[in-house]
């Protein structure tokens, strides 16, 4: 069976429905709808729309991860931590920057940009040792020699934060004389600059330091550099603050209106900071009070991004959650109707290979009991042949011969003649009783005792036990026949090969079988010898009734039978 091309079919067939299917998607509407919302957020992030840019760069990520384009979506995530940064959700920005290392197996710019990142923010969470450390992995990974100065500079400025002049001045000199400073942009150069000065000036060497920032302002004016001049204008503010207040009050004002017109609130408050340090007055106290209602604002303002920026990616997540699950529904509903199908055909192939089956064996076994009811008719047919050849065919022959030798005018001679034509007559009846039509009806048993009783004699007894006990009506007729046929081949064998004078026949039932215990204490046989002794037409009958016969017998020691028969 495990061999049968029909069961190597139907493995096949069953490990089909196991599999998982495999669905081509057409990417490229995906791809396009990917990229137009990219684009639209990058947009809409130079327009300062952050709401608007942050969602659109993550609604195009989703897709991205769809596409499994794991450049952009390493991208997306270093602009979202920008805008996360820029509106002051410095942890945020953390965990999406960090998110992004994950789609960068070497180190490159985009690994630079992200731990440059990660220095930004903890610099504005005044974790200053961990944003040097970040800063000195985004040189490491920067293969740009000249891009190396943006995170150079930043560790400057870190060291201004923590009042390590020293360090910014030494770290910022070896910037501006090396020969690849040359190929800063302008803007990076007054950058540097301005915090060179501030350094300066900070560590006691004002003239020198008041001389830098000065120059760098002028070269940002020059350069309409807007943004940056607010960092010079402040710079200038503290410097001015111990020397000549009108000059600091101008610096801060005009750091406070640049700040203002760019919606820069971190730059609105600290320069609000100088210009209320520099004057107590009642006139400046308005100054106090919007400082306080800016500051409140911008921690409202910077918590309703947080929030808004973690519903969006909560939002997305669920949405990306749930769309996740419908596919699997779908793919598993998918399954489930193929599965069912496939059984389905599995189905009708076995019914189909069952049914042709169970036709080719009912077939086969008419066919095979209609063999053993042809051999079983041959044997008997052969038998009575035989029986009528050895037996009667002889005494004819020498009935022929007596009437041709003898005068049939005498009386002794009719006499004698008639009486051997008599005892054929009665050896013809015997051989017709033996074959004759058995009754299976209600007479059975009766039907049964006669055939067996023709076998008793005054030199011969036979005992039947337990015939009446039997539920004969319970008996299928083919059976009942087969009993009486092979009980009469016993009782034939017995009379022609046993010279036994006692025989017991004992019958016995169990819920699901006949059982017959055949006995008889004739001179018995080698059991070799069984196929020559006639018994072998036995063992056909009851094969055609699914019965067993098993036989026991040795030289002098009589012989025995077991027939069992299922009912």
């Amino acid at each position: 069976m495990l061999r049968s091309p029909f069961f190597c079919f139907i493995m096949l067939l069953f490990l089909s429905c196991q599999e998982k299917k495999t669905v081509n998607i057409n990417t490229e509407p995906i791809q396009k709808e990917a990229f137009s919302l990219r684009n639209k957020a990058i947009e809409n992030r130079a327009k300062q729309n952050f709401n608007t840019a942050f969602y659109q760069f993550n609604k195009s990520k989703q897709l991205f991860e769809t596409l499994k384009d794991s450049a952009n979506i390493g991208y997306i995530l270093i602009e979202m931590a920008f805008i996360q940064q820029v509106n002051g959700d410095y942890y945020g920005s953390k965990e999406t920057v960090t998110e992004a290392l994950a789609y960068y197996k070497k180190k490159n710019t985009y690994t630079s940009s992200i731990n440059n990142t990660l220095g930004v923010a903890d610099k504005e969470l005044s974790l200053y040792d961990d944003a040097i450390f970040y800063y000195k992995e985004s040189i490491k990974d920067e293969p740009d020699l000249v891009a190396k100065y943006t995170p150079l500079s930043n560790i400057a400025t870190v060291y201004i934060y923590q009042k390590k002049y020293d360090k910014a001045i030494i770290l910022i000199e070896s910037i501006l004389s090396e020969k690849l400073s040359k190929k800063l942009t302008p803007q990076a150069l007054s950058t540097m600059q301005d915090n060179l000065g501030y350094a300066y000036f900070k560590d006691g060497m004002d003239e020198k330091g008041l001389a830098l920032m000065k120059e760098a302002l002028q070269t940002r004016n020059n350069l309409k550099e807007t943004y940056g001049s607010i960092e010079s204008y402040l710079h200038l503010a503290d410097y001015y603050a111990k020397k000549d207040l009108q000059k600091s009050d101008e610096n801060a004002f005009a750091a406070y209106n640049i700040a203002t017109k760019l919606n820069s609130i971190d730059e609105r408050l600290e320069a609000l900071q100088i210009i209320i340090s520099n004057n107590h007055s009642a006139s400046h106290s308005k100054y106090v009070q919007h400082y306080f209602t800016l500051n409140d604002s911008i921690i409202k303002i910077r918590n309703n991004f947080k929030n808004k920026f973690a519903k969006i990616k909560y939002d997305s997540k669920k949405e990306k959650d749930e769309n996740a699950k419908l596919r699997l529904e779908k793919a598993e509903n998918l399954l489930s109707l193929q599965r069912a199908k496939y059984l389905r055909i599995v189905f009708v192939i076995v019914l189909v290979f069952l049914t042709i089956l169970i036709t080719i064996l009912i077939r086969y076994y008419k066919n095979k009991n209609k063999a053993i009811e042809f051999k079983t008719s041959y044997n008997t047919e052969t038998r009575i042949a035989k029986k009528i050849h050895d037996e009667l065919a002889n005494d004819v022959y020498q009935v022929i011969a007596f009437a041709e030798s003898h005068p049939l005018a005498t009386e002794s001679t009719k006499e004698n003649l008639l009486q051997k034509l008599d005892d054929i007559y009665g050896r013809v009846r015997g051989i017709s009783k033996e074959n004759n039509r058995i009754d299976t009806g209600i007479d059975f048993t009766k039907s049964m005792k006669e055939m067996l009783s023709v076998y008793n004699t005054n030199e011969r007894n036979i005992i039947i036990t337990n015939l009446e006990n039997i539920d004969w009506e319970s008996i299928d007729d083919t059976k009942k026949i087969t009993i009486s046929r092979i009980l009469q081949e016993l009782m034939v064998n017995m009379k022609k090969h046993s010279m036994a004078n006692l025989v017991l026949i004992k019958f016995e039932s169990d819920p699901k079988s006949i059982v017959i215990h055949y006995t008889d204490n004739g001179k018995g046989f080698e059991k070799s010898k069984i196929a020559k002794n006639g018994l072998l037409n036995i063992e056909t009958r009851i094969q055609a009734v699914k019965g067993t016969i098993d036989f026991d017998t040795a030289p002098d020691k009589g012989f025995k039978a077991k027939i069992i028969m299922p009912k």
